[in-house]
């Protein structure tokens, strides 16, 4: 039987190979999955795999990415299931490692993404498809628009208000874009306040649309307490989703960086 090594560089053997039943415990996995064709292999995803939106409202959901449903899992008979190191608990994967193979991702920056489109195409014997995924993402980054030295804050969650910094994909997508992080000192995704935003004084505040949803209230009160900051809701997908999502990801950039390009530095 084949032996595959995860991204944790774990040894993961598959029973059956081409795996005919998979599980994804990663909203953008479950993505990548569909765009790499593997539309009747999907068997269970979590309830925030939202894409493909004409796709995944059939697939059976097993819980949320943090609190899955094991038994709903095992129920599947899955032949694999992929999860994730940030996403997932580790007593979840444990659990599920027992009786079914599991291939785990860990994603920090964009050359991790493509070596995980790359992988999982090998995974699922899909490496054409997954070839062209990776040549159209690496098309697309190549027409993205730089604006460098603005600074920016990404804000992930309300509250406690907390913000992507060193060590993240979206730190890694910001730097592609050409922003510098005014967290970038620190890792992680540590809370903050609006005083410490006051005074690291970001030139654009992105407010993400996930995990927490920020909606235009919350941009009329950044206005307020930010008056020097252009403040912009954002699609939080095209920041923190790994794989097929990446082909999309400059473009949105790019409408990104033509509403700021007044306030960007010369």
């Amino acid at each position: 039987m084949p032996v595959f090594e995860d991204q944790l560089k774990r040894k993961v053997q598959l029973d059956t190979y081409p795996p005919k039943r998979i599980v994804s415990l990663v909203p953008s996995i479950t993505e990548l999955l569909f765009d790499l064709g593997a539309d009747d292999e999907v068997v269970g995803i979590t309830r925030f795999c939202i894409h493909p939106e004409n796709k995944v409202a059939s697939v059976k959901k097993i819980g949320g990415t943090k609190n899955l449903d094991l038994e709903k899992v095992f129920a599947l008979q899955p032949d694999l299931v992929i999860g994730c190191k940030e996403e997932n608990t580790k007593a979840d994967i444990e659990a599920l490692a027992v009786k079914v193979p599991v291939w785990i991702c860990d994603v920090g920056n964009l050359n991790d993404s493509m070596n995980l489109v790359h992988e999982i195409g090998t995974l699922l014997d899909r490496q054409a498809a997954a070839q062209s995924i990776l040549e159209n993402i690496e098309s697309n980054f190549a027409k993205l628009k730089v604006i460098p030295n603005t600074k920016v804050a990404y804000l992930i969650w309300n509250n406690p208000m907390m913000v992507a910094a060193n060590s993240t994909f979206i730190n890694d997508m910001l730097c592609k874009i050409g922003f510098e992080n005014v967290f970038a000192e620190q890792t992680r995704y540590p809370a903050t306040t609006v005083e410490e935003l006051q005074e690291l004084n970001p030139e654009v505040v992105l407010l993400s649309s996930e995990p927490f949803p920020f909606k235009d209230e919350h941009v009329r009160l950044f206005s307020q307490s930010l008056p020097n900051s252009t403040i912009l809701m954002v699609d939080g997908t095209f920041f923190s989703w790994y794989g097929s999502r990446l082909i999309h990801s400059p473009s949105y950039f790019n409408s990104i960086s033509s509403s700021i390009q007044p306030i960007a530095k010369t």
